[in-house]
């Protein structure tokens, strides 16, 4: 069975979606791992840096994205085929392989909304979270590793991900504002863990957008590791890097040295991932 790891946020713009995408390909690249990407997030983010604009306004238009399985669960209608959804082999480093990646869409925003009224209709907090679970199903085994993009809340596109979740990932800027909101990201997993009747493990807080320069997120990450609420800070930070910024657009790439840069921004990718593995292995046995 593959070891599926959410990423989540209640704070946009702290490089949730960037981090997602280079585990995975630092996963694939350099540690020789199958990966399985899924896109939750409405904006899309993830699907346009694996495939690019045109070929997700492709996937959209033939209805091959995750929204048609939540649309499908709301209509009674049955037009989601996962192997036609699947995307394959997507990273645009010319050298990495084994990535594959189930694609989001726009139409999730108005989803979100329907999902979220029939869960209070329902009166019933499990209505709906099983169904990514239970549509993956028949191809998980086919991954080492799933790594799902949550939205920045906790909806029920987000309950789907940690439904099917080990574990989760919280990225964060050590600054006041991205950092406040950590500990409601842990109160409400370990809450949506307890209703399902299973953990879903923490394996750590990631620093990104990083500045060993700034005098702030010095003294927040020393705040972060001396908090007893805050279970791991994950020790290798993603530093601030027009190079990092750069990853997210959807490029052709000959090697991941390329993509990533020649001034350590590689080193800290490839050891943050290696850090995440350690983590899983460790609490997940």
């Amino acid at each position: 069975m593959p070891t599926v790891i959410a990423t989540i946020s209640l704070k946009g713009g702290v490089g949730k979606t960037t981090l997602t995408a280079g585990v995975a390909e630092f996963l694939a690249g350099v540690f020789g791992k199958r990966v399985l990407l899924v896109d939750l997030d409405a904006q899309t983010n993830l699907t346009t840096m694996m495939i690019g604009a045109e070929a997700w306004l492709e996937c959209n238009q033939d209805r091959r994205t995750v929204a048609t399985l939540f649309a499908d669960a709301l209509d009674g209608t049955t037009d989601f085929d996962l192997d036609r959804a699947i995307a394959r082999d997507v990273s645009p480093v010319a050298d990495v392989d084994g990535i594959d990646l189930l694609p989001s869409s726009l139409d999730l925003i108005e989803l979100q909304e329907e999902l979220s009224a029939r869960r209070v209709a329902a009166d019933d907090h499990a209505e709906a979270i099983g169904l990514l679970r239970k549509a993956l199903a028949p191809i998980v085994d086919r991954y080492d590793h799933i790594l799902i993009d949550c939205p920045p809340n906790v909806g029920p596109f987000s309950l789907n991900g940690l439904a099917m979740a080990d574990a989760y990932i919280i990225p964060t800027i050590p600054d006041v504002l991205s950092t406040y909101a950590i500990p409601h990201v842990q109160r409400q997993v370990a809450d949506f863990g307890a209703e399902i009747g299973r953990s879903i493990v923490e394996l750590g807080v990631v620093i990104s957008k990083y500045r060993p320069s700034s005098a702030l997120h010095q003294e927040t990450v020393r705040r972060l590791r001396r908090d007893p609420t805050i279970h791991n800070v994950l020790p290798i930070y993603l530093h601030e890097a027009n190079v990092i910024g750069a990853a997210a657009e959807y490029a052709p790439w000959p090697t991941l040295h390329a993509k990533y840069g020649y001034h350590g921004h590689y080193e800290q990718f490839r050891d943050l991932t290696r850090a995440i593995l350690v983590e899983a292995d460790g609490k997940l046995g």
